[in-house]
């Protein structure tokens, strides 16, 4: 499986950081820093454009380190690129944090993971298939 990129940024390709990594970081591609202010969102380019095959889907997640150093992470997470879809690839960030938090281009944002897709056939019914649980629902299969 390819996926093609047109990288309008002067950051690296997306890559995978590690032998067994799951997702490839994106990099942020704006004019100039962008402050984020406790509790404010933006949207986040990150200058690329691509083109998954079909049956595939991108996720777009946040990345442990900025979520747990500078309290930055994505909202809609994960966030779905479809596979038709063939505009700037960007990520909502949000500063959970107490204090102000600063991207600058090429900063890593997100992660990225790429995913095939099932269609189900999709049909009404009028009875559901029983099973123990029933219609439990949060918290009922327990506290621990």
């Amino acid at each position: 499986m390819t996926v093609k990129f047109i990288n309008k940024s002067n950051n690296p390709l997306p890559k995978y950081e590690s032998e067994e990594a799951a997702c490839m970081d994106l990099r942020a591609f704006i004019p100039q820093p962008i402050t984020l202010q406790p509790l404010e969102r933006k949207l986040i380019p990150t200058g690329l454009y691509m083109e998954l095959p079909r049956g595939y889907e991108a996720q777009i997640r946040p990345r442990s380190g900025l979520a747990l150093k500078r309290g930055l992470t994505i909202l809609n997470t994960p966030g779905t690129i479809d596979s038709d879809y063939r505009g700037e690839v960007c990520a909502i960030l949000i500063n959970l944090s107490n204090e102000p938090q600063t991207i600058e281009s090429g900063d890593r944002i997100c992660q990225m993971l790429i995913s095939p897709v099932e269609r189900p056939e999709v049909f009404e019914v009028d009875i559901l298939e029983m099973t123990e649980r029933g219609v439990g629902g949060f918290g009922h299969s327990g506290t621990k």
